[in-house]
């Protein structure tokens, strides 16, 4: 059984909270809950190792407050390790780093794993998949491959992540993993087949989702469910 709410759909869907109105954070979070999502996303970021900021700890922990749906957290950050521990605090269900950050990463995958969370490792657009990163999957629950340069929402969809996630949906069934695929960046109802076919088991889509009149009709589309 998979982590996130709705395994018996395939594909799962997770609608980012950074696209979402902040005003009324509450109530998207609700309104996307009611219709289906999976999981939520929430993006971190330190104005360090990318140029923008957004938002802490604090949020992440309300949201789990007034949520059941699991916090799929991506650190865009400088220091993973110390913020890893307390977006687990918060209540996050996975915390992602990059691993273009340089840190231990299978250490810090085993310490998110110690407190029962779900360790992920995030491959940037620019960044080619090599041995190394193969070497370092049996540490991990989950890789998000970047389909835009992280730090800012509503950027177009790089097809250049299909071949990364069909070499690592390749890796995993070579070796036997119990791995997630998940991608984020100008994922749409139009750009979503192509993921699914490359191998993704969760899609972030935060303007897609967000920007669009009916919640639930474009998370059933960013599935495939209807045309």
């Amino acid at each position: 059984m998979s982590w996130w709410r709705r395994a018996e759909t395939g594909v799962a869907v997770a609608p980012s909270l950074l696209s979402a109105d902040l005003a009324r954070l509450g109530e998207e979070v609700a309104a996307v809950e009611a219709v289906g999502a999976d999981l939520l996303h929430f993006d971190v970021m330190d104005g360090h190792f990318v140029d923008n900021l957004s938002y802490g700890p604090h949020v992440a922990h309300s949201v789990h407050q007034v949520s059941e749906l699991p916090l799929d957290c991506h650190l865009m950050v400088q220091d993973p390790a110390t913020y890893a521990e307390r977006f687990l605090d918060a209540g996050a269900t996975a915390v992602s780093f990059h691993w273009e950050v340089p840190c231990d990463h299978g250490a810090i995958a085993a310490r998110i794993r110690a407190r029962e969370g779900k360790a992920g490792l995030v491959l940037n657009p620019s960044t080619p998949l090599d041995e190394r990163f193969r070497a370092l999957l049996g540490s991990f629950d989950l890789v998000l491959v970047m389909s835009v340069h992280p730090g800012w929402g509503g950027q177009a969809f790089d097809s250049v992540s299909l071949p990364k996630l069909e070499q690592l949906a390749t890796w995993r069934e070579a070796e036997g993993l119990d791995l997630v695929l998940e991608i984020d960046g100008g994922i749409s109802p139009r750009t979503a087949g192509q993921a699914r076919d490359a191998g993704a088991d969760i899609l972030v889509a935060g303007s897609a989702v967000f920007g669009s009149a009916d919640y639930g009709d474009t998370i059933s589309r960013l599935r495939g469910a209807s045309a």
